[in-house]
C-alpha cells in the first residue's frame, strides 16, 4: 500500500485536499421546509428511468444529519469540502418568492464548517433544476439563464462572506448531453435540437452566474467545474484522429472555447450552428468572462473510433475499446495516464486560469464485513490518480487542490443507490456511517495539509 505520508510530501505544503458532495444526492428531506420538486425528483419517480426508481426522498439524510457529517469530515482530516446548494430549496418556483428556510440551512451548514476550520467551496447547479422551470422549457429556454443568474444573485448575497470558492456548474456536459441528448439524466429527452438550446443557454447561465457573483461577492473566487474528457483515438488511422477531433469539440470544446476563447469550435459550428438557438449580440462577451480557477472533474478516459454510417450526426464516432482490462463496478475503465494527457493538452489548446480537480474516485460495492469495508481496489485508484496530480506539479502546472469523490455513498443518479463512490459506506436502512479503508487512508493523507504555505519549488 502506497504511504500517505510519502505521496503528500510530493505536495505543496499549501495543497488543498477535500471531500465532495451534491445536494440532490445526500439531503433529501425533499419536501421539508419549503423544498419544492426539483427536475430529478419528477424523473425518479417515472418507471425506468432511474434503478429500481429509487428517489431523493430521504438519501443519506444529510438534511438532518449535516453536524455529524461534518464531523466526519473533521475527523478524518479532511481540510475542504465541496457541495452544491439546493436551487429548489432557495427559489423552490425557480422564479418567484425566496424562501428563507432554505437559505437558513446552508448558512447553518457553512457556519458549521467555518467552526472546524473546514473550507466551503460551494456548486450553484448540479443538476437539481427547479421543476416549475420545466414550464418555460427548462434549459431549452433562455428565460432560464436570467432565473439562474437571479438566484445566483441571492445566494452569493446571503452565503457569499463565508465561501472560499464558488462555482456557477457542475459538469455542463451531463445536464447538455446526458440529459437532452442521451435521455439518461433528467428530464430524459433524446433530442439534438432540444440539447443545443440547452448548451447554449447552459453556457449564458454560467457567464450571467459569474457576473452575478462579481456584482455581489467579488471577493470570492469564482469558478466552473468540467468534466472535460480525454478523447483517444481507437487506431491512429486518420479517420479515428479526425473522429477524435471531431469528439473533442463536440464533448469539451463547446464548453471550453466559449468560456476561454469567447467562440464555439468550427466544425461543430458548420456541422450544427444551424440548429443553434440565436446566439444574441454580447452572449458570447458575458459567456467569455474572466474566471478565477476551473474544476475538472475526471474518472475514465473516452475512446472513439470513426463511425463510417452514411449521414452520421456529428460528432460522427462509435466507441473504441479499452486499453485497460481493470474496471470499477459500474463500468468504466481504470486508466490514469489520461488523467495527465488531458490536463497537459488542455493548457495546450487554452489560456487556463489555476486548476482544481474537484471530483475523482471510483465505484466498488463493497459492503461492511465485521465492522470493516476493506475497499482496497478504490484505494489503489486514489492513490493512482493522486500520484498523477503530483506529477503534473512538478511538471509546473497550476494544480491547486483535489476533491474526492465522493465523501459518502449516495444517490448515484440513473444508477440510484446500487452503486457505491463513497469514501464512508453508508446503511441507507439505518443511516449508519462506516469509514472505510481508502477513507482511513485519505484521511491520513489529507491531515499533513496545509502544513505551511510554502510553495513547490
Amino acid at each position: 500500500m502506497i504511504d500517505p505520508k510519502l505521496l503528500a510530501s510530493r505536495f505543496p505544503g499549501d495543497f488543498t485536499f477535500g471531500v465532495a458532495t451534491a445536494s440532490f444526492q445526500i439531503e433529501g428531506a425533499s419536501r421539508t421546509d419549503g423544498r419544492k420538486p426539483s427536475i430529478w425528483d419528477a424523473f425518479s419517480n417515472m418507471p425506468g428511468r432511474v434503478h429500481g426508481r429509487h428517489n431523493g426522498d430521504v438519501a443519506c439524510d444529510h438534511y438532518n444529519r449535516w453536524e455529524d457529517d461534518l464531523d466526519l469530515i473533521k475527523d478524518m482530516g479532511v481540510s475542504a469540502y465541496r457541495f452544491s446548494i439546493a436551487w429548489p430549496r432557495i427559489i423552490p418556483d425557480g422564479t418567484g418568492p425566496i424562501n428563507e428556510k432554505g437559505l437558513d440551512f446552508y448558512d447553518r451548514l457553512i457556519d458549521g464548517l467555518k467552526a472546524r476550520g473546514i473550507k466551503a467551496f460551494a456548486t450553484l447547479y448540479h443538476w437539481d433544476l427547479p421543476l416549475t422551470l420545466m414550464g418555460d422549457g427548462g434549459w431549452t429556454a433562455r428565460s432560464t439563464a436570467y432565473a439562474f443568474q437571479r438566484y445566483a444573485k441571492v445566494v452569493m448575497a446571503r452565503l457569499g462572506d463565508r465561501l472560499d470558492a464558488v462555482a456557477t456548474f457542475n459538469e455542463p456536459w451531463c445536464s447538455v448531453w446526458l440529459s437532452h441528448l442521451y435521455g439518461v439524466h433528467a428530464p430524459g429527452e433524446r433530442n439534438m435540437d432540444a440539447a443545443l438550446h440547452a448548451l447554449h443557454y447552459t453556457n449564458l447561465a454560467h457567464g450571467l452566474g459569474i457576473d452575478a457573483i462579481r456584482q455581489v461577492a467579488p471577493q470570492v473566487p469564482a469558478g466552473l467545474v468540467l468534466n472535460a474528457h480525454e478523447v483517444i483515438p481507437g487506431s491512429d488511422s486518420q479517420a479515428d484522429r479526425a473522429a477524435a477531433e471531431r469528439a473533442f469539440q463536440f464533448h469539451n470544446g463547446v464548453f471550453f472555447d466559449p468560456v476561454f476563447k469567447g467562440e464555439y469550435p468550427a466544425d461543430f459550428l458548420s456541422a450544427l450552428g444551424t440548429r443553434m438557438p440565436k446566439i444574441e449580440a454580447g452572449d458570447l462577451e458575458v459567456i467569455g468572462q474572466k474566471i478565477d480557477w476551473w474544476g475538472l472533474n475526471y474518472y475514465t478516459p473516452m475512446r472513439v473510433a470513426d463511425d463510417p454510417t452514411p449521414g452520421a450526426e456529428f460528432p460522427a464516432t462509435v466507441a473504441a475499446p479499452p486499453v485497460s482490462k481493470v474496471k470499477t463496478d459500474i463500468g468504466w475503465e481504470v486508466y490514469a495516464p489520461a488523467l495527465k494527457s488531458l490536463v497537459e493538452g488542455l493548457y495546450k489548446r487554452y489560456e487556463l486560469p489555476v486548476c482544481y480537480i474537484t471530483e475523482n474516485g471510483a465505484c466498488y460495492n463493497m459492503e461492511v464485513e465485521h465492522g470493516v469495508v476493506d475497499d482496497q481496489q478504490r484505494l489503489d485508484y486514489y492513490a493512482e490518480h493522486i500520484g498523477v496530480v503530483a506529477d503534473l506539479i512538478e511538471d509546473g502546472y497550476p494544480m491547486r487542490g483535489y476533491f474526492a469523490w465522493s465523501l459518502m455513498d449516495n444517490f448515484e443518479w440513473a444508477e440510484g443507490y446500487r452503486m457505491r463512490f463513497g469514501l464512508v459506506h453508508v446503511d441507507y436502512g439505518t443511516q449508519v456511517r462506516t469509514v472505510k479503508k481508502s477513507g482511513q487512508w485519505y484521511g491520513e493523507l489529507a491531515v499533513q495539509f496545509p502544513k505551511g504555505n510554502h510553495k513547490a519549488g
